[in-house]
């Protein structure tokens, strides 16, 4: 059995988030979640911080706290995403009120205190959303970055072009300097762009057979999908949807069912035709040294079979 891992999750709920914390909790062998900070994102902060809690209890794991961060990015206007994921950001299921409660603090302040407690180089941040509370982590407590042992993080795009602009994807598009500061910071990067979530489609088959688990859990991530589904189907004309945010908690948990390059990867803070975009240097034209190992490919049915069985432990 593969050591326990140390992660905080740093998340915007959405449907593909909720995917992504279920399949963190449903995984304690592996992983030990110590935290999910919850940033403004696909929608704004107190509909994020809901939809955290109702996941989180949704596990009925109720050791795992959850601190509200960032409302908005650090320089620039919120950019929201109702149309992808529904007025509460979470729509599909009425889980109803939270059961559980936002701990109390700050979601930067608990990154900060956990690197600061934790044994360097023993936890991982997964982010799923904009990266605003790490960012403003790095930039207030410099002295946390050579404590991180890495950051996997669903975001950008290459060869896919990008979801909200055609050149950027929306977690960094939606705050391009916050990815700017972690990408330059010299932590360790796993970047899973939308190259390979756009390559983990969701089937019919898969979600009829959540449901028919008969759990709570099962239930409510078919129909998250179902609803999430809508969108990207009809804008891509594909048979599925992609599961985004989910790739990032699958590599964590088997990392032999991805591949990529390790490569150089800037990020666009300035121009106004390609603001937001990952440019990653793929085909390594440029002496910029490399700094993020950046995911290409997925095992796909391997990474359904894992979201099956983890999902049907809870």
């Amino acid at each position: 059995m593969a050591e326990q891992q140390k992660i905080i999750i740093d998340t915007d709920p959405g449907q593909d988030d909720a995917v992504a914390i279920l399949l963190a909790l449903a995984s304690p062998g592996e992983l030990q979640v110590l935290g999910v900070t919850v940033v403004a994102g696909n929608v704004p902060l107190p509909l994020t911080v809901r939809n955290a809690l109702n996941v989180v209890g949704l596990s009925g794991r109720q050791d795992v706290p959850v601190f509200a961060g960032c409302d908005r990015p650090l320089h620039r206007e919120s950019v929201t995403a109702e149309e992808v994921h529904g007025a509460t950001g979470l729509d599909g299921i009425d889980l109803g009120e939270p059961a559980l409660t936002a701990a109390p603090g700050h979601g930067v302040d608990f990154i900060i205190d956990t690197l600061r407690r934790e044994e360097t180089g023993t936890v991982t941040l997964c982010t799923l959303g904009p990266l605003t509370n790490i960012a403003t982590a790095f930039t207030r407590a410099p002295d946390i970055i050579a404590r991180v042992k890495r950051i996997v993080l669903m975001g950008g795009a290459l060869f896919e072009g990008g979801n909200v602009t055609p050149a950027a994807e929306f977690n960094i598009y939606v705050d391009p300097e916050a990815a700017d500061i972690v990408f330059r910071s010299g932590v360790d990067l796993v970047v899973l762009p939308l190259d390979v979530t756009h390559k983990a489609l969701t089937s019919r088959a898969w979600i009829e057979g959540l449901r028919a688990l008969g759990t709570r859990a099962g239930a409510a991530v078919a129909a998250w999908t179902d609803f999430f589904e809508r969108y990207d189907t009809q804008k891509y004309g594909t048979e599925g949807a992609p599961l985004h945010d989910p790739c990032v908690i699958a590599w964590m948990l088997r990392p032999d069912l991805f591949d990529g390059r390790f490569i150089n990867v800037e990020i666009e803070t300035q121009s106004a035709l390609t603001l937001g975009m990952t440019v990653a240097d793929w085909w390594r034209v440029t002496k910029r040294a490399p700094n993020a190992l950046f995911i290409g490919s997925v095992d796909r049915d391997g990474f359904y079979a894992l979201l099956t069985e983890r999902i049907a432990r809870l």
